[in-house]
């Protein structure tokens, strides 16, 4: 349930509503806006809410409380129905911005990342993405370098001035990589590892969750929820794309079911067309269409020599490439009225 307060409530009244929810052993999310708190709770039985609605509706400072029966509570529409923004360092998404995630799949080499880097920022990239933790699909290919990779992608992006992005695969890994990255990703095959959520969530830093691709868009709003419930509501949630009969593409971008989730939640979406379709022809087709669709953020691959990519060379753009479709994002952003 949500406890919205009255804008002229003091923190005493807050701290009084915290500490009835204590009581009853539920949990609680704090947000405080620039006219009023917002108080989520936690752990709320359904039997138990509208009895408790009652009670806290009673409590100094309290305006109204509204249970929530969706399995996803903090990051409903009923909790906030704005949408609202998430920073990525200085690069900003949603509430009308849209912002551009670019660089390789993998890194590989410092001289790579670094030119790849210069590249997409000069193309007009808000954030820089390298993989150094690589979830691959066989045990034989390349894995990713790991930390020395993480050292290699927060140095190109140091030089540069881009906020960067990356995977983690391991709850134990959580720690070292949000000391270095300004974004957390959790990518598709992780996205029910709750334990990994969780952690995530505590970690400090925004956490972009990337839809599993057998998922619906239920169990991927409630993966984002655990998120939430352990921390942060910093959380970008990245449709990349679902298994379907289709085989011409990689996989299929599910516009349909990302236009679902911008109603059911305020958090800010993205779209992975290179993971989604793997074809570097198509993926500026596909792009647009999202930013026509209401994304509000972009995830694109760019790698200076594709054919040379240790990892998903067929579905990356080149500098050259890249750059010809930022200046086509910038006009459908302007068409359908976002700031690109």
């Amino acid at each position: 349930m949500i406890i919205v307060m009255r804008p002229d409530s003091t923190e005493d009244d807050v701290q009084g509503v915290i500490a009835r929810l204590a009581e009853r052993s539920y949990g609680h999310h704090l947000s405080c806006g620039e006219s009023r708190t917002i108080i989520g709770a936690i752990g709320a039985p359904d039997d138990e809410k509208e009895v408790v609605a009652g009670q806290l509706s009673l409590l100094p400072g309290v305006e109204r409380v509204v249970p929530i029966l969706k399995p996803y509570k903090l990051i409903s529409r009923e909790h906030n129905p704005r949408p609202a923004a998430v920073m990525i360092g200085n690069a900003k998404f949603g509430a009308g911005h849209l912002g551009v995630i670019a660089g390789p799949c993998s890194v590989e080499s410092p001289e790579q990342i670094t030119q790849t880097a210069r590249a997409v920022k000069d193309a007009g990239a808000s954030v820089l993405r390298g993989g150094t933790f690589k979830p691959r699909t066989s045990p034989y290919d390349f894995q990713g370098l790991g930390l020395e990779g993480l050292q290699m992608l927060a140095e190109a992006g140091e030089a540069t001035g881009l906020p960067i992005i990356t995977e983690v695969m391991d709850v134990r890994e959580v720690e070292a990589v949000a000391e270095m990255v300004d974004c957390v990703q959790i990518g598709a095959r992780n996205m029910q590892n709750y334990d990994l959520l969780k952690e995530a969530g505590r970690c400090g830093k925004p956490v972009m969750l990337k839809r599993g691709f057998s998922s619906t868009v239920v169990e991927w709003l409630k993966a984002s929820e655990y998120i939430a419930a352990d921390g942060t509501l910093d959380i970008l949630l990245c449709e990349r794309g679902i298994r379907t009969f289709e085989t011409a593409t990689r996989f299929t971008l599910d516009l349909g079911g990302m236009a679902v989730a911008r109603r059911e939640t305020f958090l800010p979406i993205v779209a992975d067309p290179s993971h989604s379709i793997g074809i570097a022809s198509l993926v500026p087709q596909m792009a647009l269409a999202a930013v026509a669709a209401g994304a509000d953020g972009l995830v694109i691959e760019v790698h200076p020599r594709p054919d040379q990519a240790l990892s998903d060379g067929p579905q990356s753009l080149t500098p050259a490439g890249f750059r010809e479709l930022m200046q086509r994002i910038r006009i459908v952003a302007e068409a359908v009225g976002v700031e690109a």
